[in-house]
């Protein structure tokens, strides 16, 4: 099975406002950068994206770490919260809705094809990868 590892972060100028996000895929060397934005979005929305559009990009079941700087995205997964919401008909502990329910679905096929393993890092901390994320996540929100 390939090893993949993963970069990613969303931008949002407002919350919600013009967002846009980047997957950094890095595999035997080779880096494949995807990127896009919504007019008007949420940040973990672009998050989310990040991830989704990354994963439906690989072509085979693959071993994947997935480095993202969104608490949101890696703690759903890795907190075990998305399994509970779903679980629970698409309701948080506090019994109020999911939020962006159709991207968690969208997502979950994604975790099943491939395994996952998300890894949280300190955004805007100086690390490369994170850093190009970021502003390419920033130009994608602009073009709004």
């Amino acid at each position: 099975m390939k090893e993949v590892k993963i970069y990613t972060d969303g931008a949002c100028s407002g919350n919600p406002g013009p967002g846009g996000f980047c997957a950094i895929l890095v595999y035997a060397g080779k880096e494949k950068v995807i990127s896009g934005g919504e007019k008007v979005t949420t940040n973990n929305r672009m998050e989310l994206l990040a991830v989704i559009t990354a994963l439906e990009a690989l072509k085979e079941p693959c071993r994947v770490e997935i480095v993202s700087d969104s608490k949101y995205v890696v703690d759903a997964i890795e907190k075990g919260w998305l399994a509970s919401w779903q679980a629970k008909g698409w309701r948080k502990a506090d019994k109020k809705p999911v939020l962006n329910v159709e991207l968690w679905q969208r997502l979950l096929p994604q975790l099943t094809t491939h395994q996952v393993h998300f890894n949280w890092i300190r955004g805007h901390a100086g690390h490369p990868y994170n850093e190009r994320c970021d502003a390419v996540a920033v130009s994608e929100s602009q073009k709004f």
